[in-house]
């Protein structure tokens, strides 16, 4: 089973592209908002910078942290 967690900044237009994409979708994703500093925090010790979004995927206890809207979007599809 796949863990997908979102961390976003509701003021990031890149994230608002991802969470439209989701918007009624069928994916199980926990939003992250950057905006509380635990979970700015996260991101920085897991992904290593504190770009947004970024979506933590972990997998059979591997984690992967990928960056970029397109890219997201694009696994999103696939998965």
């Amino acid at each position: 089973m796949k863990i997908h967690q979102l961390y976003y900044s509701k003021y990031c237009y890149f994230c608002q592209k991802v969470s439209v994409f989701l918007a009624g979708r069928e994916h199980s994703v926990e939003m992250m908002n950057t905006s509380d500093p635990k979970h700015h925090l996260e991101l920085l010790k897991g992904g290593g910078k504190g770009q947004v979004p970024c979506l933590r995927i972990e997998s059979q206890g591997q984690i992967e942290w990928m960056y970029e809207s397109d890219a997201i979007i694009n696994y999103l599809r696939r998965t």
